[in-house]
């Protein structure tokens, strides 16, 4: 455990952050630089070069989440089972950084979903112990802080990486609104050696914190881990049920006329606006609650949304994205920290692995649900590009109500 201790809240700076925070967020830093140079324009390949169509696209993300998810929530129980969370995070790190050379070869959408599902597994091992290490490493009263440096580092990187993609790919094709298969390998070739880098950085930085005390081994119980934690877990869902993958709003802005290099731009400014607000998101959460800053950026959330459907013209597309990091800098972060303030400490493995197998589980038809809702499938033609993005919107209002109103009075009872 940090030697951090509340009396010394109002003084803590991301300086004064223990050791496995900064690792785990160099970590993060890195893997993001290789992942969203890739990850970001894997929807214009599919649909520019490879001309499938957007269910299919929603099928791929959908299916890699939901069996990466499936993992979370096995290797979060094992971290607990285990007494340790550092090298099932860098074996999850080690398999997303070898499957990306093979994005290079893939040349079907049959391929492309292969190699995205052994990256998305690597996600699923690493991701529970991960958070849960994290959770480890700080005392309560600064976890906010902790788990918004973490966001703030990992969307760093990602706006280093995608700046670096939309640099090869302005100079491989200046700005041509369609991607092409050369660009997309030249960038693949770009993302190897940072994701190498991510798994050295955990591997050398980070240490286990030791277990203190005996504890029994953990279980599968969802009501062993409170009933705040599971009303959370069902208000999440419905949230989730209409966060369909980001791809789909990288397809829209290209649908009303944004070039490869303007998408990649746009994604740059979004990743900035995210980390700016990250960390002084994940503080405030420390002094005000968790619920408000969540409740906060589901509202922002469900504004983007309702303005992507509506949206008429490229610009209006890129400043609405860009604004889209302040949903995940309020939200993000600050959700991870209400996990581990909601469930008890030898369950936290647990619960982070419940936690984002709810999530990815449910990307499977939020994603697949937002490519029918715009495409179609079969004789059916769909609804046109901006329905999922109102189903979205309209599921988040909902979440951000039932936030509002149900968990205060579950934690009430809960006490009482």
């Amino acid at each position: 455990m940090s030697e951090i201790t509340g009396k010394s809240t109002k003084r803590v700076s991301v300086r004064d952050l223990p050791r496995n925070v900064w690792a785990v967020g160099l970590t993060s830093f890195f893997m993001d630089v290789s992942s969203e140079m890739v990850i970001n324009i894997l929807p214009l390949f599919l649909a520019n070069v490879l001309g499938v169509q957007t269910s299919i696209i929603g099928l791929i993300e959908g299916f890699a989440e939901a069996t990466a998810s499936l993992l979370k929530l096995f290797s979060g129980w094992l971290s607990d089972k285990m007494g340790g969370r550092k090298w099932l995070a860098v074996t999850g790190y080690g398999l997303s950084a070898v499957s990306k050379p093979f994005f290079y070869f893939a040349n079907t959408w049959e391929l492309i979903a292969g190699v995205r599902w052994t990256d998305r597994v690597g996600k699923g091992i690493r991701t529970a112990p991960r958070d849960a290490l994290v959770a480890d490493s700080v005392t309560k009263e600064i976890r906010g802080l902790a788990f918004g440096f973490h966001r703030a580092m990992d969307t760093a990187g990602a706006m280093v990486g995608i700046l670096i993609a939309a640099l090869v790919v302005w100079l491989a094709q200046k700005n041509t609104l369609d991607l092409s298969k050369a660009t997309f390998q030249s960038v693949v070739l770009f993302s190897l050696l940072p994701g190498f880098l991510a798994v050295i950085s955990l591997a050398f930085g980070a240490k286990d914190v030791p277990v203190t005390g005996q504890r029994a081994a953990p279980k599968f119980s969802l009501r062993g881990m409170g009933k705040p934690f599971l009303v959370f877990l069902v208000i999440v869902g419905i949230f989730t049920l209409g966060n369909s993958s980001d791809a789909f709003l990288v397809l829209r802005a290209q649908n009303l006329g944004l070039t490869v290099t303007g998408i990649l731009i746009m994604l740059a400014m979004f990743n900035l606006i995210y980390a700016l607000v990250s960390t002084p998101a994940g503080s405030l959460s420390d002094r005000i609650g968790r619920r408000r800053l969540i409740i906060g950026g589901w509202l922002v959330y469900a504004a983007i949304y309702l303005g992507f459907a509506f949206a008429q013209a490229a610009w209006q597309v890129w400043v609405l994205y860009v604004v889209y990091g302040l949903y995940y800098g309020l939200a993000f972060g600050t959700a991870n920290a209400l996990v581990a303030d909601l469930v008890p400490e030898q369950l936290r493995g647990t619960a982070y692995g419940t936690y984002n197998a709810t999530i990815g589980i449910l990307a499977f038809p939020a994603s697949f649900i937002a490519g029918l809702l715009w495409q179609g499938a079969g004789s059916w033609q769909g609804f046109g590009p901006a329905a999922p993005f109102l189903f979205g919107g309209s599921l988040a209002l909902i979440a951000a109500i039932l936030l509002a109103f149900w968990l205060p009075q579950v934690q009430r009872a809960e006490k009482n």
